[in-house]
């Protein structure tokens, strides 16, 4: 009876502290609630240990979370769960699974503490957070041992784990086996495919998924974007709100590259007020995202007033920025910005770099772009990389100092790769340097023997300078490797809808009404008599 009577005694003061715990604001509060513990003799309670890692958990203090559990002499399953869970929210993966291979030690015996639906899936996520597949291919056998499998969340991690291990055939096998599938599932294998590139694979998986979420949208659009797919973003950007679902501001950050990269300007604005509308301007990452497709859409007056706009701004915007305006040929204004974020304490990285030596040489400004290259090592520990070497050696060819630019090359601590040489080839040609212009061919042909812009290009120099015997004998050359010239490619905006042309394609449905325009305005241009071009303007409409 007197037992009982203290276990129920015990019971009534850990249920007092339950809420103190709960509303801990901060550790110092968790220290004196702890002494506290300590002094009604409940230091040995598992459950309230419990509760007090959980508070470690949520303020990232593992370590006292570790001695917390090690002070407890017998840790029931619940205080196991609970540090593996802390060490994985944490990111603390090694000591998770370290204290998972514990927990095993003592699943046999009197008193098992057998792992369970609740240790699984912290247990998995930690061999996903360290990318170790045999390990996770073990952990995957316990949750089969132990009784755990056909549980959604603990599958989910299987999933995950298989994905981010990069093994898509393994996570397929748990996806089939499932009894049932929530949106986290068909989500993690959609983006496993995306992260490899693989649309085909993820865009079938998509399309069989019944509930599709704005995560499952945004996976496939973003994926398309990444592989170079733009197009196709956009309709699947165009579809997701057809369907009803609005969009995000991660699906807005993913959607607007492919904006940028067609010129998809009208869809750009927009999505610029429908972000304004949405609040999504708060988002520093939405603002840099519609700042770089301005830029690359050729409205840079509307990205640097948005930019103006920002209440905050990070390295991204000021570097954005800066290159957006490098890119459009402003200099100085480039430059101006660069000194503004020098004000602000914003410390620049590569990219600010890039456009800083870009707008350099846009301008010709050789003793400010050597200044800003001498300056990244020296002042910001940045060491210059290919595109920034690239970027100087533009700059002394435009100059004029092709020697020095040859010399920089020589000096690279990296191999220099075909852009830099061929900016060196097309400097060349500006100037009328036939010697290096040879140089840079022979180092072109090693690295990229099928480009027909830089036989082109050295032809032309030949021309240049009335050395017709080169210009044959470039041309001999190009007939031997059968090699064509790659077909000049643009692309318009019309109703929301970028069209994409080539040359010589005559695929498009309306290429025939193209091509009786085309000939109106000619016609018109060479006053036709005008009742031939009414029966055309009559024939096309």
């Amino acid at each position: 009876m007197a037992g009982k009577l203290r276990a129920l005694k015990i019971r009534e003061m850990e249920d007092m502290f339950v809420p103190i715990l709960k509303n801990c604001p901060n550790m110092v509060e968790l220290k004196k609630i702890h002494a506290h513990i300590v002094k009604f003799a409940l230091s040995q309670s598992s459950f309230l240990v419990t509760k007090m890692v959980d508070v470690c958990n949520h303020h990232g203090e593992t370590e006292y979370a570790n001695l917390l559990f090690k002070s407890v002499v017998g840790p029931n399953s619940f205080l196991y769960n609970a540090l593996i869970r802390a060490y994985k929210h944490n990111r603390v993966y090694i000591l998770a699974i370290t204290v998972y291979k514990e927990m095993l030690g003592h699943s046999h015996g009197e008193n098992p503490i057998i792992p369970d639906k609740f240790t699984f899936p912290f247990v998995v996520k930690s061999c996903a957070g360290i990318m170790c597949y045999d390990l996770g291919k073990q952990v995957h056998g316990h949750v089969i041992k132990f009784g755990a499998k056909s549980i959604t969340v603990t599958e989910n991690s299987l999933v995950e784990m298989y994905v981010k291990c990069d093994k898509l055939d393994d996570a397929h096998r748990v996806f089939e086996e499932m009894t049932e599938r929530d949106a986290v599932s068909w989500n993690t294998l959609i983006s496993g495919h995306v992260r490899l590139g693989q649309m085909r694979r993820a865009r079938a998986i998509f399309e069989e998924m019944e509930d599709k979420t704005i995560f499952s949208w945004t996976a496939i659009i973003s994926g398309y974007a990444r592989i170079g797919s733009y197009a196709d973003a956009l309709e699947f950007f165009r579809k997701m709100q057809m369907v009803g679902i609005e969009p995000d501001e991660i699906s807005l950050v993913s959607v607007l590259p492919a904006c940028a990269q067609l010129g998809a300007l009208e869809l750009g604005k927009w999505i610029h007020i429908y972000a304004d509308k949405s609040g999504f301007l708060r988002n520093i990452c939405v603002c840099n995202a519609l700042i770089e497709m301005y830029a690359k859409c050729g409205s840079i007056d509307q990205g640097r007033s948005l930019f103006d706009q920002m209440n905050e701004r990070d390295v991204i915007s000021w570097s954005t920025m800066i290159v957006g305006l490098a890119n459009h040929g402003r200099a100085r204004d480039a430059i101006e910005l660069f000194e503004k974020m020098q004000e602000a304490k914003i410390e620049p990285n590569t990219i600010t770099f890039v456009g800083l030596l870009s707008a350099c040489a846009h301008a010709g400004l050789l003793n400010e772009g050597m200044r800003y290259f001498e300056s990244m090592k020296r002042d910001y520990n940045i060491e210059p990389g290919v595109e920034h070497y690239g970027c100087l050696v533009n700059l002394l060819g435009l100059s004029g100092r092709l020697d020095q630019a040859l010399q920089l090359i020589k000096k690279m601590p990296m191999k220099p790769d075909s852009a830099i040489w061929g900016s060196l080839l097309s400097s060349c040609r500006t100037h009328g340097n036939l010697g290096i212009a040879a140089t840079a061919m022979e180092c072109l042909i090693e690295l990229k023997p099928d480009d027909t812009g830089n036989y082109v290009l050295l032809s032309n120099l030949y021309a240049d300078l009335g050395r017709w015997d080169g210009v044959s004998r470039m041309r001999k050359l190009m007939r031997s490797r059968s090699m064509k010239k790659a077909p000049g490619c643009s692309s318009i905006e019309v109703d929301n809808v970028v069209q994409e042309f080539a040359s010589g394609d005559d695929t498009k449905p309306f290429s025939k009404a193209i091509h009786k325009v085309l000939k109106l305005l000619v016609m018109h241009h060479c006053r036709i008599d005008e009742d031939i071009i009414q029966f055309m303007i009559h024939d096309i409409s």
